[in-house]
């Protein structure tokens, strides 16, 4: 019999997941430990390997589906499975032995890599050897646009024109989640409803744990960073020239860090089960990313052991994994405080939701140019608005606004980053 692979428990306490795409097809040949399938766990893509070695008898699940620790995502059969499954020729003088049972023919060098069942067919459409193409998509997996750019002698393009059938499905073309979005009216005319699913599934459980676990508050001020703002021009040039794209968030990183060290309340999270305040004595930080599919907190670790330039190396690294979504589980847990940068996308105050268990996040506004008092005269500054919420069980209004006074002085003051030490 076939063997029935069942999902299994991928830690963390992960009870179910999201079928994001299947990366074989039934009827492929696979090879243990080859990837299966892309799912999405409450925090990041997994990908799953095969289990063993053999024929893809049935996927069991469609992307999109919820699939719970221990329910059957594929089927897989070795070749003595397949045989003694295949059905035999009956005649009068007994059975006949099947052709390929007299003369097995040694299976083909099957394709390995990562492309979609989709691509998968199209590659067969047109005669495209999958091996011979280098993939441009996350992982190298292989993605219609390689397969367009294949010269015409290689493969068998469809004709223009041609309508989609339903063995060439559109869906798989279409962003993620549109194939979840239905359209209907209700009693004021037409509406659209688009599943809660896959991160959004998960933000969504997020912020409502930590709304109704913590005590909010948020404190705001305002830092003139026109000297930050004057060294990040002159040293960017040379920062980028080494490959790394040097952000203001690095020097607020430094800034946060400084201020965390006289209040380590706030690098802090709270034993419920205990009600104890866990102060942390490491400094592992959340950073807050945008992407298409809604927001990522991939964490930047030992923050006090690393540079300007290699907090600015991790930023880029950690922001690339999150838009191709290759983060891995342990690039997802572990912050002991969390920054969030919404001024990028034209904020200025805000209140943002703590990334719990943390007790606080800071956020940072757009930089705006104020007029503002400097050295006893009005000059036009660099203005940078900052956000800071935080837990009222684990510390006061007092210990907050002391914080926020300490990493404006770093922030106004950027010399004191590096005579402070890291």
């Amino acid at each position: 019999m076939p063997f029935d692979f069942k999902l299994p428990d991928l830690g963390e306490g992960i009870a179910e997941v999201e079928l994001r795409q299947w990366l074989v097809a039934e009827g492929d040949h696979v090879a243990e430990h080859q990837a299966l399938a892309e799912v999405e766990t409450d925090k990041a893509v997994v990908v799953v390997p095969a289990p063993r070695a053999g024929v893809i008898v049935r996927l069991h699940r469609q992307p999109g589906e919820i699939v719970k620790v221990g329910e059957t995502l594929v089927s897989i059969a070795d070749a003595a499975e397949l045989t003694a499954a295949r059905p035999r020729s009956l005649g009068i003088v007994g059975s006949l032995p099947d052709a390929d049972d007299l003369a097995p023919p040694a299976p083909p060098e099957e394709f390995s890599g990562l492309a979609t069942p989709m691509v998968r067919k199209l590659a067969r459409e047109r005669g495209i050897d999958l091996r011979s193409i280098k993939g441009s998509g996350p992982r190298s997996c292989i993605t219609p646009e390689d397969l367009d750019r294949q010269p015409a002698s290689q493969g068998r393009p469809l004709p223009t024109g041609q309508p989609l059938t339903p063995e060439q499905p559109a869906a798989a073309e279409q962003p993620r989640g549109a194939e979840q979005e239905t359209f209907a009216w209700d009693s004021f005319g037409p509406v659209e409803r688009v599943e809660l699913r896959g991160l959004r599934r998960t933000i969504a459980r997020n912020v409502l744990v930590s709304q109704r676990t913590a005590a909010f508050v948020t404190s705001m001020e305002e830092a003139d960073i026109t000297d930050i703002w004057e060294l990040r021009a002159r040293e960017q040039g040379e920062v980028e020239a080494r490959g790394t794209h040097l952000t203001f968030l690095p020097f607020f990183i430094k800034a946060a860090l400084h201020a965390l060290r006289e209040h380590p309340m706030l690098n802090a999270s709270i034993d419920e089960a205990t009600q104890t305040i866990i102060v942390k004595k490491h400094y592992h930080f959340g950073i807050a990313v945008a992407t298409q599919e809604g927001l990522m907190v991939p964490v930047i670790r030992n923050v006090e052991q690393k540079s300007i330039i290699e907090l600015a190396e991790a930023i880029q690294e950690l922001g690339r994994k999150a838009q191709e979504r290759t983060l891995s589980l342990d690039d997802l847990r572990g912050s002991s405080f969390t920054i969030t940068n919404y001024g990028h996308f034209g904020g200025t105050f805000a209140t943002p939701i703590i990334n719990w268990p943390d007790v606080a996040i800071l956020g940072f506004g757009r930089i705006v140019e104020r007029p503002w008092v400097h050295r006893g005269q009005i000059a036009i500054r660099k203005i940078l608005p900052i956000s800071l919420s935080f837990d009222h069980r684990v510390t006061d209004g007092a210990e907050a606004a002391l914080f926020l006074s300490k990493l404006l002085r770093s922030l106004e003051d950027p010399g004191l980053l590096f005579i402070e030490g890291n």
